[in-house]
């Protein structure tokens, strides 16, 4: 079996995250109203808060510059992984995390055009601490950016 020519396969699983990511926002834009919170769990809820913000809302509080620039990192962002994707040949845990990576970054770039901010709706808490409410995309980013650690202390160097 011959080593795929390039990377750019793994953009299946971008599209898996993206679709994932859309469908799940859709889903709590359309039932739950702003702020809304439906207990799941003792420490888990869904939730539906607008982030203007990056992670764990960094610069939420500016008057709207932000917005712009988010866009443009992540497109920056998503050209380079699609050019990483483009010159990397068998490297599967690079690959793989790569393309959670784009497809996160693709899902919060629709929400910033359609909405001006980004859906979150899954939070996390124990007591009275709370972990800042995420969503799929988010998920699909750490855990990408976690496998390129992984893939760095795998790597044989040369």
């Amino acid at each position: 079996m011959s080593m795929p020519r390039s990377g750019l396969p793994w953009l299946w699983l971008s599209g898996l995250v993206l679709l994932l990511d859309q469908a799940t926002k859709l889903a709590v834009v359309s039932r739950l109203a702003l702020h809304q919170t439906i207990p799941v769990t003792d420490f888990f809820s869904l939730v539906y808060w607008q982030n203007t913000g990056a992670a764990f809302n960094l610069l939420a509080d500016q008057p709207g510059w932000q917005r712009g620039f988010f866009i443009f990192v992540a497109l920056a962002a998503a050209f380079v992984i699609l050019h990483l994707l483009r010159k990397t040949h068998g490297h599967t845990l690079f690959c793989a995390a790569l393309a959670l990576i784009l497809g996160g970054a693709l899902g919060n770039i629709i929400d910033r055009f359609a909405y001006g901010h980004v859906v979150d709706f899954l939070l996390f808490y124990w007591r009275d601490w709370f972990y800042p409410a995420f969503n799929v995309a988010d998920s699909a980013i750490t855990a990408g950016a976690g496998l390129l650690i992984l893939d760095s202390f795998r790597r044989e160097r040369p």
